[in-house]
């Protein structure tokens, strides 16, 4: 089994950067452009603990696209809500653990806890809003019925999403693992292998990308909408809604340990829950993206 990895390459100024045990993880992307400022309407009461900016950090799609839905239901409640876009799963925790951003969007409760683990962070889940069905997609082939013996599938390197993605290929018969190993399977706990398939091991934001040089990527469902392809349409299997998967992976609100209490960030989790933000899910993501 081969594990390839790939090299980022940020525009803009590239500044030195001394190692210190692991590679620089990529920046924020852009600010989201319908990014927002609370509205100037006489009826937004300010908070009566005068804290009206929320600013938080989120993947682009869904979870920036669904925080811009948000906006004017903080603003009519007194509040500023800033978001920023982040193009990796590293980063929007650190600035919540540093203190600079009051919240982030863009993970589950599986990998939150690992991050919390592995990096000594004490960020906790301060509400579950969505879901995002993990599936298999087409790369070269269509069908799993056309697998063949030294095939390569592109699977997500970090310890929660491999995980998921080989259950996954278990549950649909292209491998079998070790008895027990759960949310912890790597490619090493692969116990049978029937036609030798070899996997390519990326960090989560780079499968997609090579799906055109593999038999079959298998995808968050963010990685999946970004890269154009539809969960109803285009995916070859995916986690059903209604599986133990559904709240294991629900895409939570992240803060630091203390904060989740905080008026302004029960207001944010309140209104994403909303029906409003609801129907928006259901009515955008073509069952890409499920409310929780």
């Amino acid at each position: 089994m081969k594990k390839r990895l790939l090299t980022i390459l940020l525009t803009g100024v590239v500044a030195a950067a001394t190692l210190a045990g692991c590679a620089p993880a990529a920046g924020p992307a852009a600010p989201a452009a319908d990014q927002t400022a609370a509205s100037d309407e006489g009826d937004a009461a300010a908070p009566a603990d005068g804290d009206t900016t929320i600013k938080v950090a989120a993947t682009s799609v869904p979870h920036a696209e669904i925080l811009a839905q948000v906006k004017d239901i903080l603003a009519g409640q007194g509040y500023t809500l800033e978001v920023t876009e982040f193009s990796d799963y590293v980063q929007p925790n650190n600035v919540v653990e540093s203190g600079e951003f009051d919240a982030n969007y863009f993970q589950h409760i599986p990998y939150l806890d690992s991050f919390n683990e592995e990096q000594g962070t004490h960020l906790v889940n301060a509400g579950g809003i969505h879901y995002e069905p993990f599936g298999i997609y087409p790369g070269t082939k269509s069908s799993l019925g056309d697998i063949a013996d030294g095939d390569v599938i592109a699977v997500p390197n970090d310890t929660t999403n491999e995980a998921r993605a080989l259950l996954l290929l278990q549950d649909n018969g292209i491998i079998k693992l070790k008895d027990g190993v759960g949310l912890t399977a790597t490619v090493n706990d692969i116990t049978e292998n029937p036609n030798n398939i070899d996997f390519e091991e990326l960090e989560a934001a780079q499968v997609a990308r090579v799906k055109d040089e593999v038999a079959f990527v298998v995808l968050n469902g963010n990685y999946a909408l970004e890269a154009g392809f539809s969960v109803g349409k285009d995916s070859i299997a995916y986690e059903s809604s209604d599986s133990e998967a559904a709240k294991t992976y629900v895409n939570v609100i992240a803060v630091k340990e203390g904060n989740e209490n905080l008026p302004k960030i029960k207001a944010l989790v309140e209104a994403l829950k909303s029906d409003e933000i609801k129907k928006y899910i259901n009515d955008t993501y073509d069952g890409a993206v499920i409310p929780f």
